[in-house]
Order: structure tokens, then C-alpha cells, then sequence
């Protein structure tokens, strides 16, 4: 199975946290599956680190690099078909890079690894 975790799952499960669900913990740790992240979440991980609103708990230099090193093929790059995606979405959620998991989950027909269930209003097929 290739999944895509949200921001949250992703940070959750580098930093280990007890918050990342049992479900999505077996998930994203089975070595038959393919647990991808994108690119927009190191870009929202970058701004709100830069706002204050997040913290992790290693620099980012460290944190990505930890991510990278670990499998470098898990990385969902942004490409064209994702952003013709994005630009269909209805606006059940604001937030432009849950926005574009979903588009990338839509466009790769992916299931989506996170808690947040304003995904469902976009039929994405979600785990937590």
C-alpha cells in the first residue's frame, strides 16, 4: 500500500510521538508499505517553525535531514498534475498545504495518513 501522511503524521512519527495513532503508527511503519510525505509539508514545517508556531525538537537542518537520510525515494515532489488538482478543489478547507496533500493524494489516488477529518469533505480515502 503508498500512502501520503499529512504534515502532522509526518512530524509525529520522525519526533515518535505517543499522539500518532496506533492505526497510523502500523500503517507507516510496515515495511510492505510505502509511506510518502511532500514537499509541502517541509514548506509548512519551515514557515511555521519561522512564525513561531511550531516547535520541533531538532533544528530543521537536523530534522530534514533525518527525514531524507531515512528514505529518500518517500518524498513526494510537487509536479504540475498536482496543481491543476489543487486549482479544482471546492474550498471545504482553507489551508493551502492540507489543500495540497489532498490534491496529491487526488492526483496519485493515494490514501491519506492524518487526523484531520476535513479531508473527507474531498473523498480522499483517509487512515488514522
Amino acid at each position: 500500500m503508498i500512502v501520503l501522511m499529512d504534515t502532522q503524521a509526518l512530524l509525529w512519527r520522525v519526533e515518535d510521538s505517543p499522539r500518532l495513532s496506533p492505526s497510523a503508527r502500523a500503517i507507516i511503519s510496515d515495511p510492505s508499505n510505502h509511506a510518502l510525505y511532500s514537499v509541502a509539508s517541509l514548506w509548512e514545517i519551515t514557515i511555521k517553525v519561522g512564525l513561531g508556531k511550531l516547535e520541533t525538537k531538532e533544528p530543521l537542518d537536523v530534522l530534514f535531514s533525518r527525514m531524507e537520510s531515512r528514505a529518500p525515494h518517500l518524498r513526494l515532489p510537487l509536479l504540475t498534475p498536482h496543481f491543476l488538482e489543487y486549482a479544482k478543489l471546492p474550498h471545504h478547507h482553507r489551508d493551502p498545504f492540507d489543500r495540497m496533500i489532498i490534491a496529491q493524494a487526488l492526483s496519485e489516488s493515494l490514501i491519506v495518513v492524518g487526523s484531520d477529518d476535513a479531508f473527507d469533505a474531498y473523498g480522499v480515502q483517509r487512515i488514522w
